[in-house]
């Protein structure tokens, strides 16, 4: 990383960074401006979806989940030159931040083309698994909304299989148009560009958080 790159990171990031999660008692006080709701992004990559996303969607609070430094300097630069207020930047493991939430705080998730893991003995690390949907299904509000994205079929199979068989996730799909096409609202990431150059075939699911019994 070039020097200039490393002083921007350093002089903007503390201004978006979630340094501490005892700041998420309530997430929409994370943003100077008053905001309708929160959507959360797991493993942001370069940032392109989550930039985009939040300057399509200007009264939203936006949290990003990256551990890797290269990816959040990518998203802070697009910060920077878009002038962009609205996205908060937590640094470390999703699934610290993702437990500290409060209870129906999330309107909307994303975990677009997370690392498959793709040997069997690795599989304990996908992102999208059993007590992961636990903890989204406690913070995500009623009618909130899941959206999962893969360009390998076996981890596609297996975040359908733990989705539905989870029970607080309805998915959304009709037909085969419904996962074969990226809905118009939803920006394209690099990991999908990438996949698209080697020939391979991205899959989106969507999905809805039931309405609880106790509401």
């Amino acid at each position: 990383m070039r020097k200039a790159q490393r002083e921007r990171l350093s002089d903007l990031l503390p201004q978006i960074s979630i340094d501490s999660l005892d700041t998420l008692t309530d997430p929409s006080a994370l943003f100077d401006t008053p905001v309708n709701a929160v959507w959360l992004e797991v493993g942001f990559g370069g940032g392109e979806h989550l930039a985009a996303q939040a300057q399509a969607n200007p009264d939203i609070g936006f949290i990003g989940c990256e551990p890797f430094i290269n990816g959040v300097a990518r998203l802070v630069r697009t910060v920077e030159s878009a002038d962009i207020r609205n996205i908060r930047v937590y640094a470390e493991d999703a699934r610290r931040l993702i437990e500290a939430l409060p209870t129906r705080s999330i309107e909307r998730c994303f975990i677009l083309f997370p690392d498959p893991w793709p040997k069997r003995r690795h599989h304990r690390r996908r992102i999208v698994s059993p007590d992961t949907l636990d903890e989204l299904a406690r913070v995500m509000a009623d009618g909130g909304q899941l959206r999962l994205a893969s360009d390998h079929r076996d981890y596609v199979r297996w975040m359908l299989f733990h989705t539905l068989q989870h029970g607080a996730f309805e998915w959304c799909a009709r037909g085969p148009e419904d996962w074969r096409t990226r809905p118009s609202d939803w920006p394209p990431t690099r990991y999908e560009e990438k996949a698209a150059q080697r020939g391979e075939t991205s899959i989106y699911l969507e999905f809805i958080r039931r309405a609880r019994a106790d509401k």
